[in-house]
C-alpha cells in the first residue's frame, strides 16, 4: 500500500428515519477536507439529496471494497451501503427495525474496516435505541457496539466541545445502579483514560479534575461514603502514577472550575453529571470521543431528533465538528506523504 494514499475516514449513517442522512449531506455538500466513506442505505442519502436539493453523485461501492481509491472528489458521496436496502418510503421519525437494523450493520461494518486499518478513523450519526431494540439488537448505545466488536475490555466516555472536556466513570446505566458500580479500579481507570485523551488532544500533562458522587463530594461521609472510600484512594492512586489528578470536588462547581481554565478535563461519576454542563454550554458544538478504542471514535452529541427529521432544518454543526476532529486525532499517523511530511 503506498504511503502516500490519504486514508479515509468513515462516517456511519445512524437511524435512517432521523437527521443522519440530511446532516451527511449538508456536510458533503459544504465540501470535506478529507477523503471520506458513508456506511448506510444509499437511498436513504439520495432522498435527503433530492429532499435539500443537493445533486450529489452518490457512488456505492461493494461491502468488500478495501478502500484503495480516492474518496475526496468535489459533488460525489461514496457509500458502503447496507443490505438488504431500506424501503423509498421509510416514514421519517418514526421508530422503526429495519433502521435499527441497518444503522447498527453499518457500524459493524465500519468498525471492521477500521480494525483492519482501512479507514483512520469513524465518526458516527446518531441511532435511535427504541429502533435498534425493536430489531431485537439490545445494546444500550454505539459505546457498547463499539467496545465488543473491537474486543475492547475498558473505553470511557469523553465529550468535548470548546470551552469542556468530560469523561464519564458510568455511562448508559440506571441512577441507582451508579454506586454500586463505582469501584477504586473502575475510577483509576477512568482517570488514567481521561489523562490518556488529553495527550492525544496535545496536552502533555493534564489536569484532571474528579468530580465527587454526592453533594458536596459527601461533605467528609456525611451524604455518603462513595467519596471518602472510592475515589479519593483512586486519585491518590492516579497520582503516585504521576498523573495530575485531584479531588474529588463538588459536582456544582468543578465544571465551572475547568470551564474558567482550572482544569484540562473532568471525570464525572454518572450520564447526566457530566452530559448536562457540556449540554448547556451548546448541544450543536458538542463531540462525543470513545477513549480506549483501538482506532478514534467521535460521535454528534445529540439523537436523531426524530420530531425534526424530513423537513431539512436539521443543523450539521456537532458532525462537522466531530470530523474536524477525528482529522485532528489521526493527523500525525494517517496524513504523512513518503517525506513524512502532512498531506493536508
Amino acid at each position: 500500500m503506498s504511503t502516500n494514499r490519504r486514508i479515509p475516514l468513515a462516517m456511519t449513517l445512524g437511524d435512517a428515519a432521523g437527521i443522519g442522512p440530511e446532516i451527511i449531506v449538508k456536510l458533503h455538500a459544504a465540501g470535506l477536507t478529507a477523503p471520506c466513506v458513508v456506511y448506510g442505505d444509499a437511498g436513504a442519502l439520495r432522498r435527503a439529496c433530492a429532499l435539500l436539493g443537493q445533486p450529489l453523485n452518490i457512488i456505492e461501492l461493494s461491502p468488500q471494497d478495501a478502500l484503495t481509491g480516492d474518496y475526496q472528489q468535489a459533488g460525489s458521496l461514496f457509500v458502503k451501503p447496507t443490505t438488504p436496502t431500506l424501503p423509498a418510503d421509510l416514514p421519517y421519525g418514526v421508530v422503526d427495525a429495519r433502521a435499527g437494523k441497518a444503522a447498527v450493520q453499518a457500524l459493524e461494518r465500519a468498525i471492521d474496516d477500521a480494525m483492519a486499518k482501512r479507514v483512520r478513523a469513524i465518526v458516527t450519526a446518531p441511532l435511535n435505541k427504541e429502533s435498534m431494540h425493536a430489531a431485537g439488537i439490545d445494546y444500550p448505545g454505539h459505546t457498547e457496539i463499539l467496545a465488543e466488536r473491537s474486543n475492547t475490555k475498558h473505553v470511557a466516555m469523553m465529550l468535548v466541545n470548546d470551552q469542556l472536556r468530560v469523561i464519564l466513570a458510568t455511562i448508559h446505566i440506571a441512577l441507582a445502579e451508579v454506586s454500586p458500580t463505582l469501584s477504586q479500579e473502575l475510577e483509576l481507570r477512568t482517570i488514567e483514560l481521561a489523562a490518556q485523551a488529553c495527550q492525544g488532544m496535545g496536552i502533555a500533562s493534564p489536569r484532571v479534575a474528579v468530580a465527587g458522587l454526592n453533594p458536596h463530594a459527601g461533605e467528609h461521609g456525611k451524604f455518603g461514603r462513595e467519596d471518602l472510600d472510592i475515589i479519593a484512594p483512586a486519585i491518590a492512586q492516579a497520582r503516585a502514577k504521576g498523573i495530575d489528578a485531584s479531588g474529588p470536588w463538588p459536582g456544582d462547581t468543578v465544571f465551572m472550575r475547568a470551564r474558567r481554565g482550572e482544569f484540562d478535563i473532568c471525570v464525572a461519576q454518572y450520564h447526566d453529571q457530566g452530559l448536562i454542563p457540556i449540554k448547556y454550554l451548546g448541544i450543536d458544538e458538542g463531540v462525543n470521543v470513545t477513549v480506549g478504542l483501538p482506532f478514534v471514535r467521535t460521535s454528534v452529541d445529540h439523537g436523531t431528533a426524530f420530531d425534526i427529521a424530513g423537513k431539512g432544518v436539521a443543523d450539521p454543526s456537532s458532525l462537522m465538528t466531530a470530523f474536524k476532529l477525528a482529522l485532528s486525532l489521526t493527523q500525525a499517523k494517517y496524513e504523512q506523504n513518503d517525506q513524512g511530511k502532512p498531506l493536508i
